[in-house]
């Protein structure tokens, strides 16, 4: 595919043909972002699948083969899956997301924002296709060689694909630009999951879930969206910036005005040490997040439904169904938090200082972990749903942040390809810090510790992760001088039409024109639907 788009050398497809003409509003391409990742950050929510698949077979009871392998579970036909079996295209994505990001982000930086786009489209959108194939033919390897491992080349690929482009046409608001597009991946499930629910029960009948068409009726809407959105990309001229812009030069802003060749970066100390600091920032929440729903009401208990004294393991099957949908609402609430925080602490950083804003975050979970977490667990609900929003909010930043932090530090001639191999961490912190809780808390629930006490330690050792990330954000310096690229090695600047010097910088629109308008009510309305739906959730922690 990536041969293909290459082939489009001088068509719509090529890097010259995406370089915004004088006039262009820059305001136009965060909504091209948006649309891009809220389509991949459905990732997310695939876990709404499970249940449905794992009973593809039996319908109302599972089939179950109790001596089913996993190597037999690929290809059977007369079985149903585990959830355990399926939940492995979850890992497969956000693994191979990391490794696409790695191996073509220097492509991307040479092909341009928009061949790459269109490219996680039909990965993207493809994948879901294969996906459904495997689905009505009951083949889980065809799962997860669709949506696993092309969807997730997809996920590398559209992840990355806006970032240098956004950093270059907010060079002023550098954090703002790209917590923009990055909410929208963490809100991508906010909205696909309800849309996948509602299409799932449409499609339903007395021989199926509804899973496969729901996967093809989702992969032609995302297909619509992704390809609007790549289309619609546009890069600055080289030698642009805003009217009236000059780059800070005080310390705090710690801003380079150099670049580093994406082969030389991760031969510099910075590079791994912010390695290590989004290492730790991810493995601290992600495992937690996703057991959120059952710590709660591991914790809590009875508290959760007005039955004091009733402990988790006593709970009647009513107490159960009750007791999930509060759990329910609050992984709502900690969503919604994560993708609020994604926007506000990259919006943040521009004014703070992306170094300073990473102490912040860092500290704040380390604290909240440490101390206010086990001091409250099974004490204040109110106050412990609270911290863990926040908690939430400082994992989604960090996320959103580190573009930036990555455009400070090495310029923005080859961000986006640094940014691919840097998300490389992230990859590890999907399998590193769901493993550490899952072993933590079901080596205690079987050692026989009260389930409202399994979980301090856990608290406690994700406190030392956020210390250790923080020590490693302090030794983050500029990069030396001898990593800096010559002038006679910078890359020829891309013009408009070939002639025009990158000298001539175009004059951005900053206001509002119908097209602008447009673009952000067709991703506005997704979003405003998916934080309606989610808040409806949620609410119910305060009823």
């Amino acid at each position: 595919m990536m041969i293909m788009a290459d082939g489009l050398t001088g068509g719509l497809l090529d890097r010259a043909r995406t370089v915004a003409r004088p006039g262009f509003n820059r305001w136009l391409v965060p909504p091209c972002a948006l649309a891009i990742h809220l389509c991949i950050g459905m990732a997310y929510g695939f876990s709404v699948f499970w249940l449905p698949l794992s009973r593809a077979i039996g319908m109302t009871d599972p089939v179950v083969c109790e001596s089913m392998t996993l190597v037999q579970a690929l290809t059977t036909t007369t079985c149903d899956w585990r959830v355990s079996d399926l939940v492995w295209t979850y890992t497969l994505f956000f693994v191979v997301l990391g490794a696409a990001a790695a191996i073509w982000g220097g492509w991307l930086e040479r092909a341009g924002p928009r061949k790459a786009g269109v490219v996680a489209a039909f990965c993207w959108c493809g994948g879901m296709g294969i996906g459904a194939i495997g689905v009505s033919m009951h083949q889980l390897w065809l799962i997860w060689l669709g949506s696993g491992v092309i969807g997730g080349i997809g996920l590398g690929l559209g992840y990355i694909s806006p970032v240098s482009t956004l950093i270059k046409w907010f060079p002023d608001r550098r954090g703002m630009a790209t917590g923009m597009a990055i909410m929208g991946f963490g809100g991508g499930a906010m909205i696909g999951s309800p849309l996948a629910n509602a299409l799932m029960k449409y499609f339903a009948s007395p021989t199926g879930v509804g899973v496969w068409q729901t996967f093809l009726v989702l992969a032609v809407i995302y297909f619509v969206f992704m390809m609007a959105g790549a289309l619609g990309y546009r890069v600055p001229a080289d030698g642009w910036k805003p009217a009236g812009w000059t780059a800070p030069t005080d310390a705090k802003a710690a801003i380079s005005r150099f670049n580093v060749h994406l082969k030389d970066a991760h031969k510099t100390p910075q590079f791994w040490l912010i390695w290590v600091v989004l290492l730790l920032n991810v493995s601290a929440s992600i495992g937690i997040i996703g057991v959120a729903s059952p710590m709660l009401q591991e914790i809590f208990g009875g508290r959760l439904i007005d039955a004091p004294g009733v402990i988790f393991t006593a709970f009647s099957e009513s107490q159960k169904v009750a007791a999930a949908a509060v759990g329910a609402g609050f992984v709502g609430a900690i969503s919604l938090f994560n993708i609020g925080g994604r926007f506000f602490w990259a919006w943040f950083s521009d004014r703070l200082g992306r170094k300073p804003l990473y102490a912040v975050i860092l500290a704040i979970g380390a604290v909240l972990y440490g101390i206010a977490a086990p001091a409250l667990a099974g004490s204040s609900l109110g106050l412990f749903i609270l911290v863990f929003c926040i908690l939430a909010s400082t994992y989604g930043g960090g996320f959103a942040t580190v573009p930036a932090y990555l455009a400070d530090i090495f310029g923005t001639k080859f961000v986006g390809a640094i940014h691919g191999r840097l998300l490389t961490a992230w990859s590890t912190a999907g399998v590193v810090g769901p493993l550490l809780v899952a072993n933590m808390r079901d080596g205690r629930i079987a050692a026989g510790i009260p389930r409202d006490q399994v979980y301090q330690p856990i608290f406690l050792m994700l406190a030392a992760m956020l210390v250790v990330g923080f020590v490693a954000n302090l030794f983050v310096k500029p990069v030396a001088d001898r990593f800096h690229m010559p002038a006679d090695e910078t890359p020829a600047p891309i013009t408009v039409d070939g002639s025009t010097s990158a000298a001539e910088a175009l004059e951005a629109k900053t206001g509002s024109s119908p097209m602008v308008v447009f673009a952000w009510v067709a991703v506005g309305i997704p979003i405003l639907w998916g934080i309606y739906m989610t808040v409806s959730k949620a609410v119910i922690l305060f009823e």
